[in-house]
């Protein structure tokens, strides 16, 4: 006899209704009591940890996991976080649809924070074949970007709101670097910290670590990290390299290349997790660890009657043996310092190490080989201004010295940060005006920058002016939107993103770059072009020869600001700019 469905065991129902797309439940649970009755907190529990890796920080949602399920509205949490992805892709099918609002857009999906994270990274994944796979990646990662980099400029922000005060873990502030050349990768805020506990565990449950000292956990420490390659540079590591400066990087490369700061920073993290006070010091050119003794001992265990025993040093980066302080006074000496200076060999603030990783990334990003010449970095030319984006903005939020230097600083990191914004990362403007705007009031930047930020967010709301080929003029351009070209003269390659019947440049730039000197002068159609290298130029037509031949990923990806996807057959771009140029 065949057993009907209000017969089955509740535990069978119940994994039914796992097997059951989420929306589907509620329309199920109408055609009978029995399925009513089933414990729904489990089932929508159960979806929300399965359909949703990321989370706002603001939801605590490890706390609602660690909490009885019946004290959380799990029903509810599902439909608010469903909401969400529903505004998401119908702000990211808007920003693809038109050239117009496309700030206001992407504000609308990052001010729901990191819930937004889970589709954006569905619409950057979006399959090859997809109609507009090259647009909906890098405007889908353009706004994910943005919203990265608002959670970096938080916590760089908190950390000068705390003043000298240790409220910002100095891993997470460092994490902040990261967080502005993700493209895709992990390592951000809580990958990092998981990675950290997880490298705590294993040495906690490893070799009877509790019953040693302190003195001998911390060489512990520093032994295991050595052992992984977790600390320090390998052989055929370059120092330089601008990767060794980024904490998740080094965390998660199988080679787990670092600086000597990123070093400390990930043994002392690591240390902090196990019970030890350890932390990096200011020491000069090399930072070191500083290790503090239990209150009441030492840091061989044996009770201390004195207010302050005595510290221990650490050189992770390049061994995992302890430094005799006496060394660093001396080297302290031969620098011209004080070596009694606690300025050199106290506790440095999380502000201070956020500033030296700030320099660093600076100097290896400028150390970096020149196009013509071979690097083995792992960054391409796009992260490498993403690393120095980066830096200034961590120079500004945090910047050091008398209120003049202050104001020089931040007025020389600042021209930069807009300009690029301007330039390539729009969609960062909130940003300026949130952290940037109030810093620099009662400055003679202030003024320019609010114009600039206003003519940018004009420009963004702004209907683009069509240029359909109606007139005789426009029907006789021969280039088209979407064509790729080697410039005759200068020999690199470019693709077409816009076109004018004949110069429309200021005078003043027609002049320095010599176009009346042109065979055809200004009277000859001229483009606006992307080329391979992400510059933007202003090409007339008599310097353009159209190629048909494949192109490199990198570009590919480039040109998904303007096109939705490569055509093989026609060895071109597919227009995703059509509002503009509608005929192309």
């Amino acid at each position: 006899m065949a057993m009907g469905l209000d017969e089955l065991p509740n535990e069978v129902i119940y994994q039914v209704l796992l097997c059951l797309p989420p929306q589907s439940i509620p329309i199920l649970q109408q055609v009978s009591q029995h399925f009513n009755d089933l414990s729904q907190p489990l089932l929508w529990r159960h979806h929300c940890a399965t359909r949703f890796r990321y989370w706002s920080p603001e939801r605590r949602i490890n706390e609602k996991f660690s909490e009885p399920v019946e004290k959380v509205d799990w029903k509810r949490l599902f439909i608010e976080r469903h909401d969400i992805n529903r505004i998401t892709t119908q702000n990211i099918n808007s920003i693809l649809a038109s050239q117009v609002g496309r700030i206001q857009k992407a504000e609308k999906i990052t001010c729901y924070g990191y819930d937004v994270k889970d589709t954006l990274l569905r619409h950057v994944e979006v399959a090859h074949d997809a109609e507009d796979m090259l647009a909906r990646r890098f405007h889908s990662k353009a706004v994910l970007g943005t919203l990265h980099r608002a959670m970096a400029a938080r916590e760089w922000a908190k950390v000068e709101e705390s003043g000298g005060q240790l409220l910002v873990p100095v891993e997470r502030a460092l994490t902040a670097f990261d967080m502005f050349v993700m493209h895709g990768r992990t390592g951000d805020f809580d990958e990092v910290s998981a990675r950290l506990d997880e490298l705590a565990e294993q040495i906690r449950g490893s070799g009877s670590f509790a019953d040693r000292t302190p003195r001998q956990q911390i060489i512990r420490i520093a032994q295991y990290l050595r052992e992984r390659n977790l600390t320090g540079l390998s052989g055929d590591g370059h120092y330089h390299d601008p990767q060794n400066s980024f904490i998740g990087m080094a965390l998660k490369d199988k080679n787990h290349p670092s600086l000597p700061l990123v070093s400390v920073v990930i043994f002392c993290s690591v240390a902090n997790r196990l019970g030890l006070d350890a932390h990096p010091c200011s020491f000069p050119f090399h930072v070191h660890a500083i290790i503090k003794p239990p209150l009441g001992r030492t840091l061989d265990g044996q009770i201390s009657k004195e207010e302050t025993s005595t510290c221990m040093y650490m050189d992770p980066w390049r061994s995992s043996q302890e430094v005799d302080v006496q060394d660093l006074r001396t080297q302290l000496l031969s620098m011209g310092a004080n070596p009694s200076d606690l300025l050199y060999l106290g506790v440095a603030s999380v502000a201070d190490m956020v500033r030296r990783c700030a320099k660093n990334i600076i100097n290896s990003v400028q150390a970096l080989p020149g196009p013509d010449n071979e690097s083995t970095s792992l960054f391409s030319s796009e992260e490498s201004e993403s690393a120095l984006y980066a830096a200034a903005w961590a120079l500004t939020l945090l910047p050091e010295g008398s209120p003049a230097q202050v104001a020089l600083q931040r007025a020389r990191y600042s021209h930069f940060v807009v300009r690029r914004a301007q330039l390539q990362t729009p969609m960062d403007v909130g940003l300026v005006e949130e952290h940037f705007l109030p810093r620099l009031e009662n400055t003679e930047q202030h003024p320019q920058l609010c114009k600039i930020i206003n003519e940018i967010r004009m420009e963004d709301s702004k209907a683009k002016q069509v240029k359909a080929r109606v007139s005789r003029e426009q029907r006789n351009i021969p280039f088209k939107v979407g064509q790729i070209f080697r410039h005759k003269r200068y020999h690199y390659r470019a693709v077409i993103t816009g076109w004018d019947v004949e110069c429309e440049a200021k005078e003043d730039w027609m002049q320095q770059m010599g176009v009346r000197a042109l065979p055809r002068g200004q009277h000859q159609s001229f483009y606006h072009v992307l080329v391979e290298d992400s510059s933007v130029r202003y090409v007339a037509e008599e310097n353009i020869t159209i190629l048909e031949e494949e192109i490199f990923d990198e570009f590919k990806a480039m040109a998904g600001q303007h096109f939705k996807r490569w055509d093989k057959q026609r060895m071109a771009f597919i227009s995703n700019v059509r509002d503009e140029y509608p005929d192309d």
